[in-house]
């Protein structure tokens, strides 16, 4: 095809950015001569040619107009947050908490610059699950800050957005991608609303008792994770539930499969009955 917002290396060959890019997450070298582009890559800017961009304006419009619009049909197709969202196939991700990355795969970098080229700056997170690729439930992450190594690895901080079902599966350029739904917890009222208040304050006590008085190695997990978050004053505010809950869920020593367990209940009430018994029980260990 036309190039499309071409850039020239140190050593002379002009390729379209994203061409370029997409080669340099396997090798860092020119993809012609095979010249090292290290000290390129570790720049992490590509500055455009402009000249080829001038010349192909003044002689190719319509063709360049054409490429530009293919371009824009590509970015609004990766856009969509519901159809083929790409999956990051990891670990488990809660909504509210934050989920630090260290990417190094040439799919994932792949992945992550379109989440950025797009400006979603979201992708989903699944676990690993045998037999299916990933897990049928997972969590929406957005992208807070990027730090790029000289090799062209990444720091990625993220936090959890929303829950979400996986109603399909797919793969695009390497990575895995699904249709996905929502997750929402079911509304109460009146004097539901009251017990189900009722429960959130004495489960929310539990978990102050827990992170005062928990073993050491629960204390080592709080000086990872900080402390407990606050409590928020409508406990229906939010379509996942309070994050404290989230922030508990994902520091307790639950196993994988029940993590997941409660994180597909969309019933607040159910979650906090869970987390209730399992706090009782870690407190009631002996030292």
């Amino acid at each position: 095809r036309m190039f499309f917002e071409p850039v020239t290396t140190p050593c002379g060959h002009t390729f379209c950015k994203e061409c370029l890019e997409r080669c340099l997450d396997h090798r860092p070298n020119c993809p012609l001569c095979k010249q090292s582009l290290r000290e390129y890559l570790k720049a992490g800017r590509y500055s455009p040619t402009v000249l080829l961009q001038d010349i192909m304006l003044a002689t190719f419009p319509a063709q360049l107009a054409e490429r530009r619009e293919l371009h824009r049909a590509e970015m609004a197709e990766l856009s969509n947050l519901t159809k083929n969202i790409p999956i990051f196939v990891c670990t488990m991700s809660f909504p509210g908490i934050a989920c630090p990355l260290h990417v190094f795969e040439p799919r994932y970098r792949l992945m992550i610059r379109r989440c950025q080229e797009t400006g979603t700056r979201r992708f989903g997170m699944c676990m690993y699950e045998n037999g299916k690729s990933f897990a049928d439930y997972g969590c929406m992450l957005e992208i807070r800050q990027i730090e790029l190594l000289a090799d062209g690895r990444s720091l990625v901080d993220t936090i959890g957005r929303r829950r979400f079902r996986v109603l399909s599966r797919g793969h695009r350029d390497g990575y895995h991608t699904a249709d996905i739904e929502y997750l929402e917890d079911r509304k109460v009222a009146g004097e539901e609303l009251q017990e189900l208040q009722c429960l959130h304050e004495s489960t929310y006590r539990l978990a102050q008792r827990f992170c005062e008085h928990g073993d050491l190695s629960s204390r080592h997990i709080l000086m990872q994770h900080g402390p407990l978050p606050e409590k928020e004053e409508d406990i229906q505010a939010s379509a996942d539930g309070p994050t404290w809950c989230w922030w508990l869920i994902s520091i307790l020593p639950l196993d994988p499969s029940y993590q997941l367990n409660l994180f597909s209940c969309t019933s607040l009430r159910a979650r906090l009955t869970q987390l209730q018994r399992v706090l009782a029980a870690l407190l009631q260990q002996p030292p």
